[in-house]
């Protein structure tokens, strides 16, 4: 093929532009019919296999905060044998990455300002309360027969490392019959209770066990299992930007007012052995004098 370069004036129309340019195809005489078929089916298939490509990788396509939040979510269908009730999961472990993912999207999605981007992941993370717990979050949809989950809290354990944990609080709307779809939140501890020591440290997997037994889909197929691989999340990394410095100062508010409420008891503490102090005084005076 060879290209013609044409140059058209626009002056003779009024336009005050800088000149434009108009390509012309023609085939080259040089190459016959054949081979201009041949190269023609060459695309053709070129177009082909890359349209199989895409239709094999659909993420491949997708924004990189989309693969991000799909990478820290796992799913599982469920259904009884009979076809009398079937069930859909799907549970997201809330890393940083992910938050830091899920923030840009919110954000770009509904074209928000810095300050309301900041504030939307200070409301998340005081939410979330990564600080103290580790958060996930849970997705139901159920078809069929209705799925009864009271109390939805024994039905879970999360195994980090060799450690066994049992959550401090979930969404209670999980306790009441299930029928149709339904999402809340889950929190585990990060920290042991009686040492202080952070939970995670030196763990580099989580697996999330929820039993078998909540409900007749999921009943022959014994306990649902998902695994996460945490090396390297980091929190801490959370913790900059305007939404980082207003939870800061909800923490210090809170130590303070714990720290007031710890003075203050003992400060009544300290007035009454004064006073039990004042009166043996008192009273050992009388009996010397008598």
């Amino acid at each position: 093929m060879s290209i013609t370069i044409k140059t058209m004036s626009l002056k003779n129309r009024g336009l005050n532009m800088r000149p434009s340019m108009r390509l012309s195809m023609k085939p080259s005489m040089g190459l016959n019919r054949g081979t201009q078929t041949a190269a023609k089916k060459g695309i053709v298939c070129a177009l082909l296999a890359a349209a199989v490509f895409f239709a094999a990788f659909p993420a491949f396509g997708a924004s990189i905060e989309e693969r991000i939040l799909n990478a820290w979510t796992r799913k599982g269908e469920y259904n009884e044998g009979s076809g009398l009730q079937s069930v859909a999961l799907k549970v997201t472990y809330y890393s940083a990455e992910y938050i830091e993912a899920l923030v840009r999207s919110e954000a770009e999605k509904n074209l928000w300002t810095k300050d309301e981007e900041e504030r939307y992941k200070y409301n998340l993370l005081k939410t979330l309360n990564l600080e103290e717990c580790i958060a996930f979050h849970v997705d139901f949809n159920t078809s069929g027969t209705p799925v009864f989950l009271q109390p939805f809290g024994r039905h879970l354990k999360l195994y980090a490392g060799k450690k066994i944990l049992e959550p401090v609080d979930y969404d209670k709307r999980f306790n009441f019959k299930l029928q149709g779809q339904r999402d809340g939140m889950i929190w585990f501890p990060r920290y042991d209770e009686k040492t202080g020591k952070n939970l995670l440290e030196g763990v580099k997997e989580l697996r999330l066990l929820i039993s078998g037994s909540i409900s007749q889909a999921t009943t022959k197929t014994g306990d649902i299992r998902f695994v996460w691989n945490i090396t390297g999340d980091d929190p801490s990394t959370l913790n900059a930007g305007t939404a980082a410095s207003r939870l800061e100062l909800d923490r210090l508010i809170k130590r303070l007012e714990k720290l007031s409420a710890e003075k203050s008891a003992l400060q009544q503490q300290m007035d009454a052995i004064d006073k039990e102090l004042s009166e043996i005084d008192n009273r050992v005076d009388e009996l010397q004098r008598q």
